[in-house]
């Protein structure tokens, strides 16, 4: 079984339904206005159907007999009716709008607050595209479902029961033989409606695999344009954008089969229900003229309705996988993220050590990243980790924070299992100076910023001095407001850098992480951002992950890494000396690179 079938098959039973209508927690907080409006609903739909009832007595009275009266009122209690339909209606749109809204947003919400406390082992197997497409194509169907889809499809069951019930009152012998065609309708409903749903689900899946081409393209567009690839990612995009105009297409051709077919059945049971009823009024079975109008209406009414619910039918289903979706998202576990305000271990020393580590990657379970590492670092140290890529140097870090657990030894800070610590105090306490410097497109106030949420402008102001970033800042027209642009194309390198300093300054943390922090800049930038890093690592233990000598000659320790083990340690003079390890030929193939020394 394909997993569209089994989506389809879960999405047919009642678990399925049982999940959508788990969202109704989201409606509790409104919940007053959602049963006024449910109220409003019910009494405009029972208003609608009291409108062929007094229609055909109007029509009865059309005879020299009937007195003026009675018309006159027949006539007023119509559009009494027609007023108070309107008032309901008017409440109906806009409770069912006022409660819809509000329940959106906190189902964005909690899935956005759900989305980010998610492990990084999550998102390593996921794409940025597709978790997108959760918040915003999924809710999207939800938001048309309870705005409009779950009204109406009340409204058409109101109208079909009620309408069943009346057309009884009028004649049970017409009314048996018009709910004769319903069978037909409902065997073609569910054959239609299965495959339906199925076309809908892959409909679903092909547009949020070209969200991703998308998301992908615009994240890298700088690669995109340095490779000369905008006409063949703009192929990748209409390649997947047609497949999802084939499905929906398919898709298209078979509900205007379905809908074809109803349509036939509602005007053959239209025909079929005047020419029984003419038979019945001939033959003298006590209807009247009016009877019979009053029963076309309601036939009319019914058959609508029914019609209609085969098109909310395939709409609910789509919400029902919509909803799939995003629950199986929310059913994702988190990490424990507690406040730590208030906890005993807010404050740490900087004690770090690694004892007998070992490391694999969930995705990859067959690759020893780490195998067996074992070092310590006083508080205040600084150590360098020194390696080829693919070495395992920037896995320690994110064991460091936690982003995974390894799956032997231990990790301790100031000798405390971190797995014991409170994570968001864990984290609190560490910042991290990437290569890859990630900021955000708002101000370069809010990026230093982000390091300590609620800091005042004169810490943001220190902190931008400190990191030596305070004079480019001030170059700018707009100084500390000037926008980055998205993921901060508007600085250079270095600048970028400095303001990731100037982070972290801000953030005071106790253990610093700086990976490859100067790696791709100038001699310049390296020379200013080498003395921010300097400044920011004062008093912390850090770790230093570097490829370039003039990060690490100070480093009081440097560990050497070699396929996942650290196969030399000491300071750079103890390990020089040994003109055939590794650390030797690392450091002379680092001279030749940076053409100090020839070959």
């Amino acid at each position: 079984m394909t997993d569209n079938e089994q989506h389809d098959k879960k999405r047919i039973n009642l678990t399925g339904l049982k999940r959508f209508f788990s969202l109704v927690r989201y409606i509790l907080p409104y919940k007053y206005s959602f049963i006024t409006g449910l109220l409003a609903l019910s009494l405009s739909s029972l208003g609608t159907l009291a409108f062929p009832m007094l229609l055909g007595d109007l029509l009865d009275s059309a005879n020299p007999e009937a007195s003026l009266s009675r018309i006159n009122t027949i006539a007023l209690i119509l559009l009494a009716i027609f007023a108070a339909n309107a008032v309901f209606s008017y409440l109906r749109i806009y409770l069912f709008a006022l409660v819809t809204q509000h329940m959106l947003a906190s189902l964005r919400q909690a899935t956005y607050n759900h989305l980010i406390r998610l492990p990084m082992s999550f998102f390593s197997s996921r794409r940025v595209g597709e978790l997108n497409s959760r918040i915003s194509a999924d809710i999207s169907i939800l938001q048309e479902t309870f705005t409009f889809t779950i009204a109406q499809f009340i409204r058409q069951i109101i109208t079909i029961i009620g309408g069943i019930i009346l057309l009884s009152l009028v004649s049970y012998k017409l009314t048996l033989f018009m709910l004769a065609f319903i069978p037909v309708v409902a065997v073609a409903a569910r054959y239609f409606g299965k495959y339906i749903r199925r076309l809908s689900k892959e409909s679903q899946t092909e547009l949020a695999s070209s969200n991703v081409i998308v998301e992908e393209t615009l994240q890298g567009i700088g690669n995109v344009k340095a490779f000369n690839n905008e006409g063949f990612e703009n192929q990748r995009y209409m390649e997947s954008t047609n497949k999802v105009i084939q499905i929906a297409l398919r898709g298209a051709k078979w509900r205007a089969l379905f809908i074809s077919l109803i349509i036939f059945s509602l005007f053959a049971s239209i025909v079929g229900v005047i020419w029984y009823g003419v038979t019945l009024v001939n033959q003298g079975e006590g209807l009247t003229t009016g009877d019979l109008f009053k029963f076309i209406l309601y036939t009319l009414f019914v058959g609508a309705s029914i019609s209609g619910i085969a098109d909310l039918y395939s709409q609910l289903q789509k919400a029902i996988g919509a909803t799939d979706s995003l629950l199986d998202l929310m059913e994702e576990t988190t990490e424990e993220l507690n406040h730590c305000e208030g906890v005993s271990e807010v404050h740490f020393k900087g004690d770090l050590e690694f004892q007998d580590v070992g490391f694999n990657y969930p995705s990859r379970p067959d690759v020893q990243v780490l195998d067996s590492i074992s070092f310590k670092v006083g508080a205040g140290q600084k150590i360098a980790l020194v390696g080829a890529s693919g070495a395992g140097k920037t896995t320690i870090s994110s064991l460091l924070f936690r982003f995974y657990d390894p799956q032997s030894g231990q990790i301790s800070i100031d000798n405390r299992p971190i797995r014991t610590i409170n994570l968001s105090c864990l984290r609190k306490q560490m910042a991290i100076v990437p290569q890859e410097v990630l900021l955000f497109g708002g101000t370069i106030r809010e990026n230093i910023a982000y390091g300590k949420p609620g800091a005042t402008f004169d810490e943001i102001v220190d902190a931008a001095k400190r990191a030596n970033a305070f004079e480019f800042i001030q170059g700018f027209t707009e100084g500390f407001e000037t926008v980055v642009g998205e993921r901060g194309v508007q600085l250079s390198g270095g600048q970028r850098q400095r303001v990731a300093i100037a982070r972290a300054i801000l953030r005071n943390p106790r253990i610093l992480i700086l990976d490859e922090a100067t790696s791709a800049l100038d001699s310049a930038s390296e020379q200013l951002v080498q003395e921010a890093l300097d400044e920011l690592m004062k008093g912390r233990t850090s770790l230093i992950i570097a490829h370039r000598l003039s990060t690490i000659y100070s480093a009081d320790n440097i560990l050497v890494m070699q396929s996942g083990r650290i196969v030399e340690s000491g300071t750079h003079k103890e390990l020089i000396a040994d003109q055939h390890g590794v650390y030797y030929g690392l450091t002379r193939y680092a001279l030749m690179n940076e053409g100090l020394i020839s070959g």
